[in-house]
């Protein structure tokens, strides 16, 4: 019921931002639909021995929803020019946001790269959680207590 009521949550503020971002004169929205058995798919195929990033679930204009299963420890990022929404379907780990990237690199016109964060805030999250990084904010989730599957909505400035 938890993954029904998130990708919900999810697909209704893309369709709202995107509603915004088309204006009246664009016609009416059309509604799409992404079941829990679809996110249940999705997962099913991810790998059990390596992450597997940016499995799209839905792209709505500039706004995308991805699928995001983590079984090994990420590089930290920033991203300049987008916020990201994060909802865990399942799973448990910790994040850290804030504080400074350790080993900075860029890895395009948009996002940076690190080895770690120095003098972030770190928090445990799990099943039914959400949180959002505001753009330009670091942030990692360095450790897992099992496989992490979490949905991630990019909203671009």
């Amino acid at each position: 019921m938890r993954i029904i009521a998130a990708v919900s949550l999810v697909a209704l503020l893309a369709v709202s931002i995107w509603a915004q971002q088309r204006g009246p004169a664009a016609g009416p929205a059309t509604t799409t639909f992404f079941t829990a058995a679809d996110v249940a798919s999705l997962i099913s195929k991810s790998p059990a021995d390596r992450n597997a990033l940016g499995q799209r679930m839905l792209q709505l204009g500039a706004y995308n929803v991805n699928l995001e299963h983590r079984v090994v420890s990420q590089a930290a990022a920033v991203h300049e020019k987008e916020a990201e929404l994060f909802y865990v379907i399942e799973g448990s780990g910790t994040v850290i946001t804030g504080g400074k990237l350790v080993g900075e690199t860029r890895t395009n016109d948009a996002n940076l790269s690190g080895t770690s964060i120095e003098g972030g805030s770190s928090r445990k999250v799990s099943k039914g959680d959400w949180f959002l990084v505001p753009e330009g904010v670091p942030h990692q989730i360095p450790n897992f207590y099992c496989a992490l599957n979490v949905m991630t909505l990019h909203v671009p400035r």
